[in-house]
């Protein structure tokens, strides 16, 4: 290869360079990483309500086992070691119903319980880092599973389900793995080198995004409930090919993105964006969101705002409420599922199946044509999905009470808000009102589109948010010059 190396940079250069470089330092970046979205906005909502009475932190517990304990993490609530130690594990976890005596298969017994904070959701947190890892490959996983199995019904598999809901767990966890392993190795492209779609494991889950351009200022794309990346197709090449390097994600639950058998919640995703921001992007980055992901993208501009340059909500979710308003904050521990939840989510999927092609298209009341078979399709195809089910189930948990005006209170300098004005989900007209009167200092823009105006009418939307990241970089730059 033919490559002009340039000249080697000395002692002075590299000072200078140091310097002047904006970015925070990979070791500040990763102390950001530490405490999640719930335990930073509850200290901030403790501060509001000059109340020390109640912390919303993750509870830190020491682990008081011995050292032989399989369970390797701080926290003491992950399955590690080498291989025969995970297998034993696995064993314990597989046998939960039978009980035991033993003092290594009882701890696995009472960290089960702890994890279960929905049906069968502890194996993902008990088995996924060591399946992650490769210490215990998904094919042994299911192998031990059926053998139990068997074991429990005299050599023979029931077409009625399984004996036990940890043997149904460890399989349905595994298999879903190694179908998003699968779609995950299909979907990795490159197009002609105009943006590419790459793969980022976060937690242990697989996490589909897009990026393009080479040069410019970093923008990161967030699509809304039931959506996905791609769903920024004419806004990615669109923005990038406008100086702007740009990232797509498809967030955790959505599209072709993993969806395991977790608790979903608005902080959940809010800490995901954190994560691939110091993890992949690397440097503040200018967010745009639509509709719930709007509302993500605002907490993260509350609790992160180092992270952000600038945000760009689209028909955003969330309630602009007078500042004298109680407020709560809900934790992901309260937010159990029931009989209910589960039955809600089968039928609103069942709907949503029936009804996908007509819902769409009321999102797109000016331009019709754009909810076209693509996008159809690739909802229609995703919600087949394994998991789907159990990402629907958090429509019911949802906690959407922290108010936009509040999220936004020390970036709304830098929050310009685009509204499509026919949007049939909500009120447009009332949420103009109200942002003008609470959100002081946050330029709006009234737009004739639907719920997505970004697909609706890109090359407009694509003005807005290029002249909006000019006037922002203009500034910054006009900063640092002073």
């Amino acid at each position: 290869m033919e490559l002009d190396w340039g000249n080697l940079p000395g002692y002075d250069d590299i000072k200078g360079f140091m310097a002047n470089n904006r970015r925070k330092s990979q070791d500040d970046w990763n102390m950001i990483k530490e405490t999640s979205a719930e335990t930073l906005l509850g200290r901030e909502m403790l501060k509001s309500r000059e109340s020390g009475e109640r912390s919303y932190g993750f509870r830190q517990i020491k682990s008081e086992e011995s050292n032989k304990s399989v369970f390797v993490t701080q926290k003491g609530n992950v399955v590690g070691g080498g291989t025969y130690s995970v297998l034993n594990a696995l064993s314990a976890y597989l046998r939960y119903l039978e009980g035991t005596a033993r003092d290594d298969w009882q701890e696995v017994h009472d960290k089960l319980r702890a994890s279960e904070n929905r049906n069968g959701a502890s194996f993902n947190a008990l088995f996924g880092s060591a399946l992650s890892l490769g210490i215990i490959s998904r094919r042994r996983v299911h192998y031990e599973a059926i053998k139990y199995e068997k074991e429990r019904k005299a050599g023979f598999l029931s077409p009625f389900g399984y004996s036990a809901a940890t043997i149904a767990a460890a399989v349905e966890a595994v298999c879903s793995k190694e179908w998003y392993w699968i779609l995950a190795l299909r979907n990795q492209i490159n197009n002609d080198g105009k943006q590419s779609t790459r793969i980022w494991r976060w937690n242990g889950f697989l996490i589909q995004y897009t990026v393009a351009g080479e040069d410019g200022p970093a923008v990161l794309l967030v699509h809304g409930f039931g959506a996905f990346g791609e769903h920024y197709r004419d806004n990615i090449y669109g923005l990038s090919s406008t100086g702007h390097r740009v990232w797509a994600i498809t967030l955790l639950g959505f599209g072709k993105s993993e969806k395991p058998n977790i608790v979903y919640t608005e902080l959940l995703w809010a800490d995901l964006l954190r994560d691939f921001i110091v993890d992949v992007v690397g440097e503040p980055v200018h967010l745009v969101g639509n509709s719930i992901g709007g509302y993500i993208v605002a907490i993260v501009a509350r609790v992160w705002n180092v992270l952000i340059k600038s945000i760009v909500l689209i028909n955003s979710a969330g309630n602009v409420i007078p500042r004298n308003t109680s407020m709560s904050l809900s934790r992901q521990s309260d937010r159990k599922t029931s009989v209910a939840t589960w039955l809600g989510s089968r039928i609103i999927l069942f709907y949503l199946r029936l009804r996908i092609q007509e819902l769409v298209k009321q999102c797109y009341p000016t331009k019709i044509e754009r909810a076209d078979d693509w996008l159809i399709n690739e909802m229609l195809r995703a919600s087949y999905d394994p998991g789907v089910p159990v990402v629907l189930e958090s429509i019911f948990s949802f906690n959407l009470s922290i108010p936009l005006n509040y999220l936004l209170e020390d970036v709304k300098e830098n929050v310009i808000i685009i509204q499509g004005m026919k949007d049939p989900i909500s009120d447009s007209n009332a949420t103009v009102a109200m942002l003008k009167e609470h959100c002081d200092g946050v330029i709006i823009k009234k737009i004739d589109a639907g719920h997505c105006p970004h697909d609706e009418v890109p090359e407009l939307v694509n003005s807005i948010i290029c002249d909006w990241i000019h006037r922002v970089e203009s500034n910054i730059l006009a900063g640092f010059s002073e």
